[in-house]
């Protein structure tokens, strides 16, 4: 291996770091959101950023991240539109109401 070119290959690593700050958005493969589909669900709700700021929403079940099957897939332009998305799909979106004292 080249070191020269291992060197520029951290050094550019590192400008992807800071620009994706900078940007407010994600790393590539990130997941930036996670919740059951429901309290009983055997599905969850994830959103896996794609480090360019727009995100997948996927229903999976199983043992996610290592062994699951996508149930649904939906790209998305933004973080925050995948994730709101995904607010709503997961038991995280349903209004709880308030018990009386």
């Amino acid at each position: 291996m080249n070191s020269a070119q291992i060197k520029r290959l951290i050094e550019l690593e590192r400008e992807i770091e800071t620009l994706r700050t900078q940007l407010g958005i994600s790393a590539r493969g990130e997941t930036i959101f996670q919740a059951p589909r429901s309290m009983w669900s055997s599905e969850e709700v994830i959103v896996v950023a794609n480090g360019y700021g727009s995100a997948t929403l996927l229903v999976v079940e199983g043992n996610y991240p290592v062994d699951y099957h996508v149930n649904r897939e939906e790209t998305f332009a933004t973080e925050d539109e995948a994730c709101y998305a995904a607010e709503r799909h997961s038991w995280r979106g349903f209004p709880i109401t308030p018990q009386p004292e």
